[in-house]
């Protein structure tokens, strides 16, 4: 497809005569009560961004769920990767967003100016070429993500040990999206009606990921994509099965989801990792929610080769990212936001990191 023909295509998702007629269609078929939790950030940016909150008709709730993977990442296991970056020796390797989230202590930028060595890197690979470049130190990488994530870090990991690349570690906390539903789904406080599935997650793991969800809680889900009009159409799907009485995956985003997921990323995620429980935060520890480094790669655990002592760690005074990550409460109801808590001085992860939803009602809805 040329340039001007991938444009066209995304003109049809993010057009106003699109997205207003949907919205006028979403409004005449939305009579009942429907509570919405989009479980992606990337959702979470583009409802912020586009106004879709403030848009949808009033009996219409949109709430945002776990789906930063920066954000639900307990505080201790970012105590840890600290930890292992003040080790002397260890050039620890991270995304981006990582660099500013707070620790108990400190953050990372803060190690990085006592003396830590602490590089941002755009892929796993790199952090792979800086242990290649650097024999005589340990390279750490962070692993925080979710399915999206995960297979190429598995990738990187299965290199290493094929090539010999014996001081790459890596410290997984990666996590898989459908125990965190399940125990959304259970927790009666919560009251969810329907879901709004990640796309990009999808696309590896496949619709029926979601079955159990939909059929033991009678919930919907739909999976979407990130643009205006796909979320759009999605809350209509939605709408539409709790007027029917239905509860069933269904997808929106089939342009990049299909049946089944992506076998290829899936069983090198099999063939490096096995299911572990996992702390989220808001959410506590999920059993088989955590993807760890299994015995056969256990040569490159981080915290396996250098056991660290995070028994200080607590969560930021003040802080609600927790309840704010199960949709018990906005940013708006934290005494924080937008006063302590800003981007350029941040508390808590959500108003840290690209898909917070802390940092996008503070860049578009405040």
């Amino acid at each position: 497809m040329t340039d001007a023909g991938r444009l066209a295509f995304l003109d049809e998702f993010r057009s106003g005569p699109q997205t207003r007629g949907l919205l006028e269609e979403l409004v005449a078929g939305n009579s009942v009560p429907l509570k919405v939790m989009e479980v992606c950030g990337t959702h979470t940016m583009a409802i912020s961004r586009h106004g879709i909150r403030q848009a949808v008709p009033e009996e219409l709730t949109l709430i945002s769920g776990p789906g930063c993977p920066v954000c639900v990442t307990a505080n201790a296991d970012i105590d840890a990767f600290i930890e292992l970056a003040l080790l002397p020796d260890v050039i620890a390797t991270t995304f981006g967003d990582m660099l500013r989230v707070p620790g108990t202590r400190m953050g990372l930028a803060e190690a990085r100016g006592q003396g830590a060595r602490v590089q941002v890197v755009y892929s796993t690979l790199d952090a792979l070429k800086i242990a290649r470049e650097n024999p005589d130190r340990s390279v750490v990488f962070f692993g925080v993500g979710f399915e999206t994530t995960a297979p190429t870090v598995a990738a990187a990991l299965l290199e290493a040990r094929q090539t010999g690349v014996d001081n790459f570690f890596v410290q997984s906390v990666h996590k898989v999206v459908p125990p965190a539903l399940e125990a959304l789904s259970s927790a009666p406080e919560l009251a969810v009606d329907a879901y709004l599935c990640p796309g990009h997650v999808t696309a590896i793991i496949g619709p029926e990921a979601y079955a159990p969800v939909a059929s033991r809680y009678g919930i919907p889900c739909v999976v979407t994509g990130f643009e205006p009009a796909d979320i759009l159409q999605g809350l209509i799907m939605l709408s539409r099965q709790k007027a029917e009485g239905r509860s069933q995956v269904e997808v929106q985003y089939t342009r990049g989801v299909r049946a089944g997921g992506n076998p290829a990323a899936l069983a090198l995620m099999e063939h490096v990792f096995e299911p572990c429980d996992a702390a989220w935060r808001g959410l506590g520890t999920i059993p088989g929610s955590g993807l760890a480094i299994s015995e056969e790669f256990a040569a490159h655990d981080a915290l396996r080769r250098f056991p660290v002592d995070v028994s200080y760690s607590r969560e930021p005074r003040g802080c609600i990212c927790g309840a704010i990550l199960t949709g018990q409460k906005t940013p708006r109801d934290c005494g924080l936001f937008g006063g302590a808590c800003v981007p350029e001085h941040p508390v808590g992860p959500c108003m840290v990191s690209s898909e917070g939803t802390c940092a996008a009602y503070y860049q578009y809805e405040s």
